[in-house]
């Protein structure tokens, strides 16, 4: 519609996952080179995580398009499967009509094809993208098939991606298996201000626009403070912005055009978006949990002077120098997104998203740990103090932690136990 009066070739803020609109931020490229690793190392997993409208999906089109030729791909995104369901959906990406069978027939099926593609010199790559709808048996299925091997290397390459509960499911004890096959781990955030004025300029120079200023640099930091530099909320932000502008028929946006959007959407300020999601800032700036239950909490230390402090509830808490984290330590020692804290209600994990400097325990540099009462974890020149406060919760009669997840796991585990007897026959009969 607007396309005419800007000068622009195609609309640069559609929500479809173009592969030439990505924007390669510093965190995008280095998940993009964690995804490509797996073609030349084939040992073991690469699990992507981001929060919704991240720009995973992009990402991983992408990293597609460019794939050599030698690569057999088995993309697979709808992801409400049982086991068997997922096995056929493999088989169909690799070319078969693979109904009506029993599920030790597909597995039979799938291995012969990866055998006879190996010895063709043929690589089979088996991405996955909204991973997090995947339910444990079909995980172990997942880990089953990433067994299949010859003397010196997998026959499968496997790509996970999915939105931030995919951590929190495979952190579960009952997947140690497949995370010990996890070789890399990603998570992707928000961009900062300054990518959010190079995301915006970037989406408009390959729609056309050249070297020309469409946004002013006024407008771009109104974008920021209301899309938190999440892109798909961008690109809504940005494309309701220009059909303003189209409608008063002016050739530049500026913040006034962007509030106007901002007005016909009915948006907050994200930072209230997320205060609304039981977060806070404290005096220092910090966002603080406001959970009524909370399991934990972490206390931030300065050169041993306290400058914040964090509530942990059910879930994950991100660490890391920019403000879209939930617990953010503005230093140049901390990576941008350095650590996270997975909860429930036994225990709460570290777990160092692959920073640059290192999460420290007891002067120890660990990758994941389960967190004790009074741990300090040392991440760069701050301290962060673990307290458990679950004790306190279940003193007061609080239930901090809904039992649904395990209910339904022990209802699916009733409902495939045949399922797993054949497993158990297969694994048998490979060995």
């Amino acid at each position: 519609m607007y396309c005419e009066l800007f000068q622009l070739t195609e609309p640069p803020f559609r929500l479809t996952p173009d592969p030439q609109f990505l924007f390669a931020s510093k965190q995008h490229a280095r998940a993009k080179a964690y995804m490509e690793s797996t073609v030349w190392l084939a040992d073991g997993f690469v699990v992507i995580t981001g929060d919704i409208g991240s720009g995973k999906t992009t990402l991983i089109e992408s990293f597609l398009t460019e794939l050599p030729g030698d690569i057999i791909l088995a993309h697979i995104s709808q992801t409400q499967l049982s086991p068997v369901e997922f096995l056929q959906a493999l088989l169909v990406e690799f070319g078969f009509k693979p109904f009506r069978k029993p599920k030790v027939e597909l597995l039979g099926m799938i291995k012969d094809f990866m055998v006879e593609q190996y010895a063709a010199g043929k690589k089979i790559l088996l991405v996955i993208d909204e991973a997090q709808n995947l339910s444990r048996k079909v995980l172990e299925e997942v880990r089953l098939l990433s067994g299949l091997e010859t003397r010196k290397e997998k026959l499968l390459r496997i790509i996970i991606a999915g939105q931030p509960e995919l951590s929190h499911k495979l952190d579960s004890p009952r997947l140690q298996q497949l995370m010990q096959r996890v070789r890399l781990r990603f998570h992707l955030g928000a961009l900062s201000k300054r990518e959010t004025h190079e995301y915006i300029a970037h989406r408009l120079k390959v729609a056309g626009a050249g070297s020309r200023t469409i946004f002013d640099a006024a407008a771009c930091d109104v974008v920021f403070r209301y899309a938190g530099g999440v892109p798909r909320l961008v690109n809504v932000l940005c494309d309701t912005a220009m059909l303003c502008a189209f409608a008063e028929e002016r050739t530049t946006i500026d913040a006034g055009l962007v509030k106007a959007a901002v007005e016909e959407l009915q948006w907050v300020e994200f930072s209230e978006r997320l205060r609304a999601h039981g977060h806070d800032r404290d005096s220092t700036g910090t966002f603080v949990a406001s959970s009524e239950l909370p399991l934990a909490r972490l206390e931030v230390l300065h050169l041993d002077r306290l400058v914040g402090e964090f509530r942990l509830s059910r879930g994950k808490a991100i660490i890391g120098r920019t403000p879209a984290n939930d617990v953010q330590i503005n230093s140049r020692f901390v990576s941008r997104h350095h650590a996270q804290i997975v909860s429930d209600a036994a225990h709460s994990v570290l777990e160092d998203l692959n920073s640059t400097n290192g999460v420290f325990i007891r002067s120890k540099r660990v990758k994941q740990q389960a967190l004790l009462d009074g741990d300090i974890v040392q991440i760069g020149e701050h301290k962060l103090l673990y307290r458990d406060m679950r004790s306190a919760a279940a003193a007061a009669k609080l239930k901090p932690v809904d039992d649904d997840d395990e209910d339904d796991e022990r209802d699916l585990d009733d409902e495939d136990e045949d399922e797993d007897e054949l497993d158990e026959d297969l694994v048998e009969n490979e060995r």
